[in-house]
């Protein structure tokens, strides 16, 4: 182990990161968290590029564009639909709840109750908030926070029970996706809407796409202008329910996660307690299935145009299980991996998991820097390829600045911050 991987360790344990009977194994899974909470964060810009740089439309539907997207654009589309959009979300709440579990675990070993945790996750609530209304609207910290105070009633089960709930919990949910949006697809967008009985329906279909797009342009307009207060007002005036809507709608499929997360942090998967034989099978199975299944659902909704009801009935409406296939199996094989990545790059991606909440709204803020018109004012002018070079660019500054940042100070400076919150009183920064 380096001394920046040995001195991570030796500040979680003074922390009470870990409980104080702690084992290596429970060194290991916070090493093994870490990370695969860097690969994610790192994903996660990855999926949010285009609602950064593009309308909020343009994640699903191509044609949102305010520019061409430029060569090979439904490739790319196709390549951030199988392997990207969704994933990392899905991989980040399994990861969140595996999170909590161990924040408890530590709670409860020094005699205290959960109530810190529901306490940790207001003060997130209320970070979420700030962010989705003052910084960006493409949060998912307050789908989190929310979700977690919920999921914070299955913790005393038994992890098989956390199993089987968040199992069968995520697939009632997948069912409920696929009746609520892929009717819209066939009443919008076939034959079907032509009839007579459908005729009002697919009008008002007709007419909820035109709002969404017209506020999208709105919205465009304020960005390009760089009038920021302008912006936020946007933000409180129309999209104020966003956030509580918007929970109830994903929170659907994050508290199956997160309720999964917990059981795989408890049966061992992060530790190496499981056969690694059978957990590599297992996970390249998820991996490759996950992915098999998106690649023909992305290739049918190219298929429809892609339409804007047939986007909306690929990303949310049939994709929700090969989702968790392929986030299962990403999770399980990089937990396999963790343990190895020790070089240059592991420790780097290790140390930017280690300052995920830093890196995830720390990214929000330089994006806006880049695309709004109070920085450099890209919004709306690059490809879909140039985008994901101002993702590459913003990966090297997280890889760049996690490790020098925690070779100094104990905490990223939002987990400081949050930490100081969480327990009422000024926490140690510096090392």
């Amino acid at each position: 182990m380096s001394d920046t991987a040995a001195q991570a360790r030796a500040d979680n344990d003074a922390q009470g990161q870990l409980a104080p009977d702690s084992t290596p194994d429970s060194g290991s899974r916070i090493g093994s968290l870490d990370f695969i909470r860097g690969i994610a964060v790192l994903g996660i810009l990855a999926a949010n590029i285009i609602a950064f740089g593009q309308p909020f439309g343009a994640y699903m539907w191509p044609e949102a564009f305010l520019s061409p997207p430029g060569p090979y654009s439904d490739t790319l589309w196709l390549a951030q639909f199988v392997f990207i959009d969704g994933k990392m979300r899905a991989l980040f709440a399994i990861l969140f709840g595996a999170g909590m579990y161990l924040f408890l675990q530590n709670a409860w070993a020094k005699g205290l109750s959960s109530w810190l945790q529901a306490r940790r996750l207001v003060f997130l609530l209320a970070f979420g908030l700030i962010h989705f209304f003052f910084i960006w609207k493409g949060d998912i910290l307050v789908y989190y926070a929310l979700t977690g105070l919920i999921a914070l009633m299955f913790v005393k089960m038994r992890a098989e029970t956390q199993l089987k709930l968040g199992i069968l919990g995520y697939i009632a949910g997948a069912i409920l996706y696929a009746g609520m949006m892929v009717p819209l697809h066939f009443i919008a967008d076939t034959p079907f809407g032509e009839n007579a009985a459908m005729s009002e329906t697919r009008a008002g279909l007709e007419e909820t796409k035109r709002q969404v797009l017209h506020d999208d342009k709105v919205e465009s307009a304020i960005i390009s202008d760089g009038d920021y207060p302008a912006y936020v007002t946007h933000n409180l005036v129309e999209h104020g329910p966003d956030p509580l809507i918007n929970m109830l709608i994903f929170g659907i499929e994050i508290l199956p996660l997160m309720l999964l997360g917990m059981a795989l942090y408890r049966i061992g998967m992060f530790d190496g307690q499981l056969d690694r034989k059978e957990q590599r099978m297992w996970g390249w199975l998820g991996l490759g299935t996950g992915a098999a299944l998106s690649l023909g659902l992305g290739l049918w909704a190219l298929s429809t145009g892609p339409s804007y009801y047939g986007s909306l009935a690929a990303f949310v409406g049939l994709s929700p299980i090969p989702r968790l296939m392929m986030a299962l199996g990403l999770a399980a094989l990089l937990a396999l991996y963790a343990p190895r990545a020790k070089g240059w790059l592991g420790e780097r991606l290790s140390a930017a998991g280690r300052m995920a909440f830093s890196n995830y709204l720390g990214t929000s803020i330089l994006m806006i820097s880049v695309f709004h018109g109070w920085g450099l004012g890209l919004f709306g002018e690059l490809t879909r390829a140039q985008l994901y070079l101002v993702v590459l660019g913003a990966w090297i500054v997280m890889l760049a600045w996690s490790k020098p940042w925690l070779g100094r100070f104990r905490y990223g400076p939002l987990e400081w911050l949050w930490r100081c919150l969480t327990y009422g009183k000024r926490v140690p920064l510096r090392r």
